[in-house]
């Protein structure tokens, strides 16, 4: 898990206890769902070229809160992601993650919008 200026912070470790052994983290574009927090851990040990990630900002309250960052990943691909955490009991219980790639914006917005 990273801080607002983009910083790691919890450790492996850490980021397993704080999830609910009960975890859910679904990516709905990709239709994939791990169940389990001995699940999730599993695969971020095998994952072969993990991302470096910044956050953006964390918003939220209470039990939901929501994460922007940027992904670098390692032999190309930048991904904006969105990352919405539920809290159950002081503990993650669900995470929905969504990735999208940039985008070169449509001329036709141009005098509207900041580059």
């Amino acid at each position: 898990m990273f801080g607002v200026d983009g910083a790691l912070l919890l450790s492996a470790e850490q980021e397993y206890e704080a999830r609910s052994p009960d975890f859910v983290m679904e990516m709905p574009q990709s239709g994939e769902r791990i169940v389990g927090r001995d699940t999730m851990r599993a695969m971020q040990e095998a994952y072969p070229n993990p991302p470096d990630a910044k956050v953006r900002r964390i918003v939220g309250s209470g039990d939901l809160f929501v994460m922007e960052a940027v992904s670098d990943y390692p032999g190309g691909g930048t991904f904006q992601v969105a990352n919405i955490v539920e809290f159950s009991g002081g503990k993650i219980i669900r995470e929905t993650r969504y990735y999208a790639e940039p985008f070169e914006p449509p001329e036709w917005r141009a005098t509207w919008v900041e580059s």
